[in-house]
């Protein structure tokens, strides 16, 4: 399974790298800190799984998220912020995303779902 994290902190990025790492059938092939470049990166690299931040350089991971699941397979989406809110949650799962956890408190819950998700054949 290929996964593409977007996230404005390059500290987040490689902390969430480390912990890809240790999942078996799961690749990381990029990563991107601005809006624009990710989608364009998602969009050529086409990975199975992209994790999402709302706050990004130069835009939001909504927008982003809005863009990428237009693409047809569209990746599976998860949100993983720093902004838990239930109006976010409510927004990013209207616009498509699979999954949404807190960067704080959800993180067994966030590396559960990408072990589940490696595990499933249909993403070979």
């Amino acid at each position: 399974m290929k996964c593409f994290i977007v996230d404005d902190s390059i500290r987040v990025i490689e902390g969430v790298r480390a912990l890809l790492f240790n999942i078996e059938r799961l690749e990381f092939i990029g990563h991107a800190t601005t809006a624009s470049y990710a989608v364009e990166a998602i969009l050529k690299l086409k990975p199975d799984v992209v994790i999402l931040d709302i706050s990004l350089i130069g835009g939001d991971g909504m927008k982003v998220l809005e863009c990428i699941k237009k693409e047809q397979p569209p990746p599976v989406v998860i949100m993983l912020t720093n902004y838990p809110y239930p109006q976010y949650r409510e927004k990013c799962r209207e616009l498509g995303a699979e999954y949404f956890f807190d960067k704080v408190t959800e993180i067994e819950s966030f590396i559960k779902a990408l072990r589940t998700l490696a595990q499933d054949s249909h993403l070979d």
